[in-house]
């Protein structure tokens, strides 16, 4: 038995095994975590677009190179593991509080994480990623929360949904008030998912790979308080573009481009986009301007000789202190962050409501 690809709904299928047979009815919902339920046994896998066979006269082929067989009539139904990310707020885990009741309740298994403060030390030491079961995540918080849980899930398939507690809130899709209408839209499946561009970016220093991580809003290079103007020399695909003399340089992706970017003069770019933007911040020569380049390019940076009190910072979140020995590579990430959409929401009406544009409302 086959079961096609992106598969969701209810199957009926003839099983057996050595000892007995069955009719079993299947709950399948693609990559989505399983449970069969029988007197006998408990079994947890995934569906996960692989060949799988039930019992005897069919190939003994399962989840993971081992056989799954049925032995009992029983029941798959979906069981689903959600996480929560918190700001670390007291409105903000009380909601937590209520929310995690309610899901318990109605019989969801909830993993639960602080969002922790952004640090000016890039370290992958302790470093911990979301666990790869979980049906979805819930982020309670700003932006900032929103971006560390999004470092947490790392390159794993997880669908994020954003619950506004923070002050501008461009990446959460829905509001404290709103929270419980949609969590129930998501345990009833009734979303959407929209992939988002992700940056990969790379420093080599002295031909040896230090850093190798990913943004979803931007990577950004930025003098100290005290440093004189930064000389920022640019390539695309290698070949030599220019030098900005100017106190940073802002390298976003689409969803990022409401940013820092937006706030150094940058333009706004739909989420859709295939692009990266460049967006020089005070940029001593008033003819270097914001550049949108095609996300198929490859932007290499480095630092003119010389260069001191210079940060390079991932999304906001943590930095690391750069120098004229470094070069930083920055490409497309293979792997993109999964945002929820909820019936009724338009990105246009988030983006003019936070902008204050005629016909928004905060």
């Amino acid at each position: 038995m086959k079961l096609p690809e992106a598969s969701c709904g209810e199957f009926t299928r003839y099983c057996g095994s050595k000892n007995s047979c069955c009719f079993v009815k299947l709950f399948v919902l693609s990559n989505r975590q399983l449970i069969i339920q029988s007197v006998e046994q408990l079994t947890l896998f995934y569906e996960t677009k692989a060949e799988i066979f039930y019992g005897k006269g069919f190939p003994q082929q399962g989840i993971d190179d081992r056989p799954l067989v049925v032995a009992y009539a029983g029941v798959l139904s979906i069981v689903k593991k959600i996480g929560l990310v918190v700001k670390v707020d007291g409105e903000a885990n009380k909601k937590a509080n209520e929310l995690e009741k309610w899901l318990r309740s109605n019989g969801v298994e909830v993993v639960r994480k602080e969002s922790p403060p952004p640090t000016r030390r890039f370290s992958n030491k302790n470093k911990t990623t979301a666990p790869p079961n979980l049906f979805c995540l819930f982020v309670l918080g700003g932006d900032g929360t929103f971006l560390s849980a999004v470092r947490w899930i790392g390159d794993r398939d997880i669908p994020i949904l954003g619950v506004k507690f923070g002050e501008v809130g461009f990446l959460a899709e829905t509001t404290e008030e709103d929270l419980f209408t949609a969590a129930r839209s998501i345990l009833n499946d009734k979303f959407t998912i929209t992939p988002r561009m992700r940056l990969l970016v790379r420093v080599v220093r002295e031909e040896r790979e230090i850093i190798n991580d990913t943004v979803l809003n931007d990577v950004v290079i930025n003098k100290g308080a005290l440093a004189r103007l930064a000389n920022i020399e640019t390539y695309i695909d290698d070949h030599y573009l220019t030098t900005y003399r100017a106190d940073g340089l802002v390298v976003s992706t689409p969803t990022g481009s409401t940013a820092y970017s937006l706030a150094a003069g940058g333009p706004i770019v739909h989420p859709a986009v295939p692009a990266s933007i460049m967006t020089p911040i005070c940029p001593f020569t008033l003819t270097n301007r914001p550049l949108i380049l095609s996300d198929t390019v490859c932007i290499k940076i480095r630092l003119a000789k010389k260069s001191s009190d210079i940060m390079l910072t991932f999304d906001g979140q943590v930095g690391l202190e750069i120098n004229d020995q470094d070069e930083i590579f920055i490409k497309k990430g293979e792997y993109p962050i999964n945002m929820i959409t909820l019936p009724g929401q338009h990105y246009f009406d988030v983006l003019k409501a936070k902008l204050r544009w005629s016909g928004g409302r905060v």
